[in-house]
């Protein structure tokens, strides 16, 4: 692990925490990783005060849990929380996309299309912490054109939830020599948008989550037979 230290200030524990929450999100601290509060002090340069309020904070927002015997720990993946988050995710930004793409200005349209070439050129480099980030930033810009914030800071919160689950998926999809499946849907999503094709932005967005829940899904099935650790995971007869 290799959390960057910080110098203290008056923001010390939101430094803290974003710190351990970027080390989640880009898959540094995998699931199952043992959050001890004095080695985190101890790494970041910091007392164990700053440390045990952002694990705290990383519980609440359900990236971390507390487990017997071990203390906190990274939380796992398990298929029916993809499920759920996915299933909330569909239904915020299908509408998010529809809503989008009739109000979306042509300045909206060409920077998408820069994150969409930026996309392109992560994903063949197998950069996938920066392809997922580029990716959000893309769908970011569609979703606010939308005008309501709400959504917006909604599927926000969601995309931090699941992206573990979304390194998971593309790592999985990359290692299974099918790259191009990662940025299809984008490809075609701004065309839609371009267009000003509300429904088929809808409809294309749905696809493309679709899409991902399956191949995380896979992905998350493959590695339980395979004896790997996935917590709290559910049976395949609870997998659509």
């Amino acid at each position: 692990m290799a959390l960057q230290k910080f110098e203290p200030g008056t923001s010390l524990a939101n430094q803290v925490f974003d710190a351990i929450h970027e080390g989640i999100m880009k898959g540094d601290l995998p699931a199952g990783y043992r959050l001890r509060i004095r080695d985190l002090a101890e790494e970041l340069g910091t007392s164990v005060m700053p440390v045990r309020e952002a694990i705290n904070r990383l519980e609440e927002a359900g990236l971390a849990e507390k487990v017997p015997y071990k203390g906190a720990v990274v939380k796992g993946l398990s298929l029916e929380e993809l499920l759920d988050v996915y299933d909330v995710r569909r239904l915020l930004e299908v509408e998010a996309a529809r809503l989008g793409a009739a109000r979306v200005s042509t300045a909206d349209v060409d920077r998408m299309r820069q994150h969409y070439r930026a996309m392109c050129q992560a994903l063949e480099e197998g950069r996938v912490v920066t392809l997922l980030d580029h990716d959000e930033e893309l769908l970011s810009i569609l979703y606010a054109a939308s005008g309501n914030r709400v959504i917006v800071d909604t599927i926000r919160t969601l995309w931090r939830r699941c992206r573990p689950y979304k390194i998971v998926g593309a790592r999985n999809t990359l290692e299974a020599g099918d790259p191009a499946i990662l940025s299809a849907f984008q490809e075609r999503l701004i065309e839609a948008v371009a267009g000003q094709d509300a429904d088929a932005a809808a409809d294309i967005n749905n696809q493309s989550l679709v899409s991902a829940t399956d191949r995380i899904r896979d992905a998350l099935l493959r590695s339980e037979s395979s004896h790997s650790r996935v917590d709290g995971a559910a049976s395949p007869a609870h997998v659509r």
